[in-house]
């Protein structure tokens, strides 16, 4: 039995049908034939980890880490190596979810709780939403600005165009959103790679700095912002999206093919997220081998980075490029929060919008409060802004990722696919410091 149409619906544990799937429009859209090689049906799942990865190399993200490297050289970099850790623990089970029980965490939800339960949840999750679209038109409005000279504010009101590029490519098919996703990520990687050349990084600094130091615990400062780029870097609509796009894929429903599924599945997120580990320390070892190292220690705005890494690296082509990665960035995740906004409003209320329409209402909301910050308070207030977002999105996550969790562990829901023990205890572990810490964050951010 192959057809998506005879997976269950309903089984044990569950208080109410499945109902339509995540985004049905594209809901097994794309074949995973039984009969093809097994390197053809790995193949076949490579994607939608990298739409998930986008969102771990965020305009959002990027803050942190360029004040971080400025700030203390090298040794935060075993704070990025570890978020991603947690990074590719959590999407593998947000995977497992959806491939287990034919939903996406939205509907999971819904079909768990109490429906006041489960609306509270669906509002947090679109504040969520609209912190990521703010963090996305912040920082595409700084790249148009870094690469054409375009003013913020005009530039935040031109990122509403880039809605209708991806529903565009929505409509041709969900291979060609995948395909612009992974060539603007490859944009990203090829521009940091660069820059890392012309840096020329000390190489042993950075080995030292994957290793724990007893400094960052030490060290009040050092901490907030290792605090900072971990809580920056889970996001709960990546959650959401993942356990939508997967569905994507038209496998083998049979008990061995949704094992050989979440086996695809779970490569295809960790080779990605690796990706963006490897950006994010780029971010970071850039900026240290830019900045700390020439003693400009108080680099935290990307206006700041991109005005200094010519006359450092002594050369005009890494400004160009630091630009160019951040639009690719802003425009990346863009992408990928139209699909997590749509599996987020579909899933727990039912509602159906045409996607333009539903795209256009979150865009705005995020357009608005930028515009009018660009205007009365300029470029430094919207990087304080875009902290802000962050700070939003760090509230909003333990109401993704203990349902996440706690979900995954139920037998009577996963059935064969149910996490391990042991995995549930790592998740739920990792929940409690991801969560302790984006608290801490927020409290400094808003008494400290």
């Amino acid at each position: 039995m192959t057809e998506t149409a005879a997976r269950p619906t309903q089984s044990p544990g569950w208080r109410s049908e499945r109902g339509e799937p995540a985004l049905s429009e594209i809901h097994g859209s794309i074949e995973v034939r039984s009969s093809r090689p097994f390197w053809r049906r790995a193949l076949a799942f490579l994607g939608p980890g990298y739409l998930v990865a986008v969102g771990y190399m965020d305009p959002g993200n990027w803050a942190t880490s360029l004040s971080g490297g400025a700030r203390y050289g090298y040794t935060l970099l075993v704070v990025v190596l570890l978020s991603s850790v947690m990074a590719m623990f959590l999407q593998s089970l947000a995977a497992r979810l959806a491939i287990a029980t034919d939903r996406d965490l939205a509907r999971a939800c819904r079909d768990s709780y109490p429906r006041w339960v489960s609306h509270s949840l669906w509002v947090l999750a679109e504040i969520a939403i609209i912190a990521t679209d703010l963090a996305e038109v912040i920082g595409t409005a700084i790249g148009l600005k870094l690469i054409f000279g375009m003013p913020i504010e005009i530039g935040v009101v031109v990122t509403a165009s880039d809605v209708f590029l991806v529903l565009l490519l929505q409509r041709l098919g969900f291979r060609w959103v995948e395909a612009f996703v992974i060539t603007l990520t490859a944009v990203i990687g090829a521009s940091f790679a660069i820059q890392l050349w012309l840096a020329e990084p000390d190489v042993g600094a950075v080995a030292r700095g994957l290793l724990p130091s007893a400094q960052i615990v030490a060290d009040p400062q050092m901490l907030y912002i290792a605090i900072g780029i971990l809580g920056a870097t889970v996001m709960p609509h990546n959650l959401y999206l993942h356990s939508g796009i997967v569905q994507t894929r038209k496998y083998d429903s049979s008990p061995k093919g949704r094992r050989e599924a979440l086996s695809f599945a779970t490569i295809d997120s960790t080779l990605a997220l690796f990706f963006a580990l490897l950006v994010n320390a780029a971010i970071l070892i850039l900026s240290a081998a830019a900045f700390h190292t020439s003693g400009n220690f108080g680099i935290a705005e990307l206006g700041d980075a991109h005005a200094l890494l010519a006359p450092l690296l002594g050369s005009t082509v890494a400004p160009l490029l630091f630009g160019i990665a951040l639009l690719c960035s802003g425009l990346n995740s863009t992408a990928t929060a139209t699909l997590a906004g749509q599996i987020v409003m579909e899933g727990f209320v039912r509602m159906r919008l045409k996607p333009w329409i539903r795209r256009l209402a979150t865009r705005a909301l995020a357009i608005v409060p930028a515009a009018f910050v660009a205007i009365w308070y300029g470029e430094r207030g919207t990087g304080e802004l875009l902290i802000l977002s962050q700070v939003v999105l760090s509230l909003q996550l333990p109401f993704a990722v203990f349902p996440l969790v706690l979900i995954t562990a139920n037998r009577r829901k996963m059935g064969e696919l149910v996490a391990p023990r042991w995995l549930t205890m790592v998740a739920l572990a990792m929940a409690f410091l991801i969560t302790v810490l984006n608290l801490k964050l927020a409290s400094d951010f808003l008494f400290g």
